[in-house]
């Protein structure tokens, strides 16, 4: 399930910003990683202090996604 994510495109292609679109660029991680991506796993690993487990903080299953792409094609 996706409930967040953020784009950058460091080729200087384009400009995404935050909220400018409504429906995530890939339906599941599966299917940005058929498309070429990678996954990077990035939750901390830090375990919740006792009586802490249900407390708001950071994303237990956090992952970052990256393309690498040739300069020459862009």
């Amino acid at each position: 399930m996706i409930i967040g994510w953020a784009l950058y495109d460091g080729t200087g292609r384009t400009c995404p910003t935050t909220g400018d679109s409504d429906e995530p660029p890939y339906a599941t991680g599966v299917a940005a990683l058929c498309d070429g991506w990678r996954l990077i796993q990035a939750p901390q690993l830090i375990p919740p202090y006792p009586g802490h487990e249900y407390d708001v903080s950071f994303l237990k299953h956090e992952f970052f996604f990256e393309k690498f792409v040739d300069l020459r094609d862009v």
